[in-house]
């Protein structure tokens, strides 16, 4: 449906509509849900350079109106995931995907972007400098401008797609770091990660993860994504990727109008698997009901005036 087509840093999506990554897998095991060619894109699972068995269990923590997990970028390597996983991923997913990146060093992002990029089902690198479930990286690098554009920089130097730089809500203020970004070459933003959080057990009177903290998403982060999506939108000229929290056609509508070009949805895809064919088959009614004719000409409508 051509009223749904959205432009994400330079390329045409059906919709903006895309699960995010950590929640989606590598899109096979939704594929046998529904057909997943319905999506604009998805986020496939955070890639580092080598396998990772992520962190200990207990990894999941359920709070009101959202979870805290702390699985610590699990995952197979970029090698087994270009050798095994994008191979499954393509006999189920025909449209270019999004690929997510996580890395403990600035030559972890590199080599492990640079590869991807060299895959024809990538479309665009989402390089997440924002991780707040691992030690010594993810995160640490996200919180300082000089860090963020530092790998925003390597990671240019060595790809041609575009490269989306995925920052962390756990600063004072975000603005100067996807200003960075921006300045470093980055093709565009996307926020929010997780929000650092934890539980503690009544029975034992000990955390209930493993790693202590995690990272807490779900509705409840809802209006702190919204509303750094808004400063992020004032502040650059590209493109941002607006989650946190949503979980149905009209939180697609208001993150838009905030300034996302394109809206990931995250924990939902856990509570409910089918959220986002939902989400996409209940937009035009919304779009409807509040006098929108085109996504795409709605993006930072919350600005004007």
């Amino acid at each position: 449906m051509d009223r749904l087509r959205v432009n994400l840093c330079g390329l045409e999506i059906d919709n903006p509509v895309i699960p995010a990554s950590g929640t989606f897998g590598y899109g096979y095991e939704f594929a046998e849900i529904y057909d997943i060619n319905i999506l604009g894109t998805f986020s496939f699972k955070g890639t580092t350079r080598d396998p990772r068995f992520g962190n200990p269990t207990p990894r999941i923590a359920e709070c009101t109106a959202g979870m805290i997990n702390a699985v610590g970028l699990q995952n197979p390597g970029v090698d087994k995931v270009i050798s095994e996983e994008l191979p499954k991923m393509k006999k189920v997913f025909s449209k270019k995907v999004m690929a997510n990146v996580s890395g403990f060093s600035v030559a972890d992002y590199a080599y492990t972007c640079q590869r991807l990029d060299e895959c024809p089902e990538v479309g665009w690198l989402e390089v997440n400098v924002s991780c707040p479930n691992v030690h010594g990286g993810g995160m640490s690098f996200g919180t300082d401008p000089g860090s963020a554009a530092e790998v925003t920089r390597a990671v240019k130097a060595v790809t041609k797609k575009p490269v989306i730089i995925k920052l962390s809500p756990n600063v004072t203020d975000i603005v100067p770091i996807a200003k960075a970004c921006e300045d470093a070459g980055a093709d565009g933003i996307s926020l929010i990660n997780t929000l650092l959080g934890m539980r503690i057990s009544l029975k034992t009177k000990k955390p209930i993860i493993a790693n202590k903290m995690g990272g807490f998403s779900g509705p409840a982060v809802f209006p702190v994504a919204l509303r750094m999506v808004y400063q992020v939108y004032e502040a650059v000229k590209i493109p941002v990727v607006g989650m946190g929290g949503v979980s149905s056609a009209e939180d697609v509508i208001e993150m838009m109008l905030a300034g996302a070009s394109a809206v990931e949805v995250g924990a939902a895809n856990l509570v409910e698997p089918t959220v986002c064919p939902r989400i996409i088959s209940e937009l035009p009614a919304a779009m409807d009901k509040y006098g929108i004719k085109n996504l795409k000409d709605i993006i930072g409508g919350a600005h004007n005036g």
